[in-house]
């Protein structure tokens, strides 16, 4: 029986690990997908207090690093459902079985939103279409690429390749960016990103691999581009259908929360991008963490 349970290993729920652990908590951490979260595909981090610059991979193992140190568990499975069986004992079903705990911090993020098109085209993705520019975008180095967004991480995805890549095009749906002022500074001065505003993606095209992209220009008219790989960068989702017998869920998925990080089954909290919240930041992200781990540990004290 774990103290605690918590769903999400990015910077939420390790932070949520952190604060228990130091609390003298038996502690578990759960991820389905991949260590760090969102942060750990972000090329830089350079809004967090006190560190000028670091990339989020780094930052990611930094805390993993800090809460196995103090004898965090954790295991690469999906938590799946979460059974409530009394005061104090909650079972964690997962993809392979499950664990019972006392309390559970739900940190399950936030996942890509994909782009819609005409035709899905899932059979591209990994094969000229890709979500993560950190993770795919060496592959193309001295190519030309495209990046698909206007906000934050499409502005650094373009940055990013431009370092390596022979030509970046950017396609937005407006003709502003919705991004840190710095980043977009940054942008305009590089000399291989051409930004095509008032653009809109409604196509893939190729047979095996990408070959070209359809795109409607500001007048409507369809029009083609030949580009080996697409970075797509358009939001995020949340995934927390799995956890509704024990949250309530806003109209957009998102677990329905203030900032206690309380919700409405006792000794279950949510931290992180997946509650209902107006800033999705690292900072907010990493004090949700603090928050839920504090008033789960109080939880706790209440049960003896």
């Amino acid at each position: 029986m774990y103290d605690m349970i918590v769903i999400g290993a990015g910077a939420a729920g390790m932070t949520a690990a952190l604060y228990a652990l130091r609390n003298g908590k038996k502690v578990l951490v759960l991820e389905g997908d991949c260590l760090g979260g969102q942060i750990a595909t972000s090329p830089r981090l350079e809004n967090y207090p006190s560190i000028k610059e670091i990339s989020g991979e780094e930052f990611a193992n930094n805390l993993f690093e800090q809460i196995t140190d103090l004898g965090a568990e954790v295991e690469i499975e999906r938590a799946t459902r979460i059974e409530k069986r009394g005061e104090g004992n909650f079972f964690v079903h997962t993809e392979y079985g499950g664990y019972e705990g006392k309390s559970v911090v739900i940190a399950a993020g936030v996942k890509h939103k994909t782009l819609k098109t005409a035709q899905a085209r899932e059979d591209l993705i990994g094969k000229g279409v890709y979500y993560c520019a950190v993770c795919d975008g060496a592959f193309y180095k001295g190519k030309e690429v495209a990046v698909i967004g206007d906000a934050n991480t499409a502005l650094q995805y373009a940055l990013l390749l431009s370092g390596y890549c022979k030509k970046v095009y950017m396609y937005t749906l407006f003709d502003k960016f919705f991004g840190d002022a710095a980043l977009v500074k940054a942008l305009r001065a590089k000399d291989n990103i051409e930004v095509r505003p008032n653009t809109n993606v409604v196509g893939f095209l190729g047979e095996g691999e990408l070959r070209a992209i359809e795109y409607t220009d500001k007048e409507g008219k369809l029009c083609r581009q030949e580009i080996p790989a697409v970075f797509v960068a358009i939001g995020q989702v949340p995934d927390n259908a799995a956890f509704a017998d024990v949250a309530d869920l806003d109209k957009d998925g998102y677990i329905v929360a203030d900032e206690t990080c309380k919700t409405r089954t006792a000794g279950v909290f949510v931290a992180g991008d997946c509650r209902t919240k107006a800033v999705r930041q690292v900072s907010t992200a990493v004090a949700d963490g603090a928050v839920a781990a504090t008033n789960a540990s109080l939880y706790l004290e209440s049960l003896t």
